[in-house]
């Protein structure tokens, strides 16, 4: 990949390379290659002679001499959370393990990214909102639906979510149910609906009746406010990146996606 190396303050593991192997069950794990290295995560595969795993390891690196760690450790003990909650949904890959304070693993989907026209099979969003009304019970939010890629359509055709770092879970017994934890979960699981309906018109639009195609063009109050309040973020954040990367490579900005296998230190490009 060509150009200058990112920022290390971009990189959540900063300079440093990921591990060349891991000790996990079903392992030991080599790397292979990295699949996103942004400023919350390095996320990575790695294979035993029998199985793939993705490593996602979270922020360690410092931000201009102010610790960031415990972001990191957060994130991992958070998606940790969910994927145990959840492993009994066939949408949700195996867990399996923790990897030291601020990382995680799980099984690997043959699969690819979910993308604009594609025709998936008939039961493709009837699984998928099975398992987001399953998570919902559970008092699970996804919030991450509403671009396409972020959801993979298995070799086997079934849908699968892989990525909980912004999931919402506020357990019961810390008083997710109440006020107003959970007014904004139920907001949120409402937007997880629409967005899903919103990929569906986007891929599958035959199976949605008038009604329904209509209302996947009308957005949500909470979707609204929702992306208000995130505007000015994400308006920072194309401001800093057009001006430290502004080829815009491959995918999005400030992001590494699929290095070729071998050196690991790659993740700091």
């Amino acid at each position: 990949m060509s150009g200058k190396p990112k920022p290390a303050f971009l990189l959540a593991r900063g300079r440093n390379p990921l591990p060349a192997d891991v000790d996990l069950p079903g392992g030991p794990y080599r790397f292979v290659r990295v699949f996103k290295h942004d400023f919350f995560a390095a996320t990575a595969l790695y294979a035993s002679d029998s199985a793939k795993i993705v490593l996602k390891l979270g922020r360690r690196a410092s931000l201009f001499g102010l610790p960031l760690g415990w972001i990191g450790r957060w994130h991992a003990r958070h998606e940790t959370r969910l994927y145990r909650e959840l492993a009994d949904l066939p949408a949700v890959p195996e867990f399996i393990g923790m990897y030291g304070r601020d990382g995680f693993a799980h099984r690997y989907v043959e699969g690819h990214p979910l993308a604009k026209g594609e025709r998936v099979a008939d039961d493709f969003f009837p699984r998928l909102q099975g398992a987001l009304e399953t998570m919902h019970t559970r008092g699970v939010a996804y919030v991450d639906l509403e671009k396409c890629e972020n959801v993979l359509v298995g070799d086997d055709g079934a849908p699968y979510l892989i990525d909980f770092q912004i999931a919402w879970h506020w357990p019961w017994r810390r008083g997710g149910n109440l006020f107003p934890f959970g007014w904004i979960r139920r907001r949120l699981q409402r937007a997880d609906l629409y967005h899903m309906k919103k990929l569906q018109r986007r891929t599958r639009p035959d199976q949605l009746d008038a009604e329904e195609l209509a209302a996947t063009y009308r957005k949500p109050w909470y979707v609204r406010v929702h992306g208000t309040l995130t505007r000015p973020f994400t308006l920072m954040r194309r401001w800093v990146l057009n001006r430290i990367d502004p080829e815009r490579k491959r995918g999005e900005r400030g992001r590494v996606y699929d290095e070729p296998a071998g050196d690991a230190a790659q993740v700091r490009k």
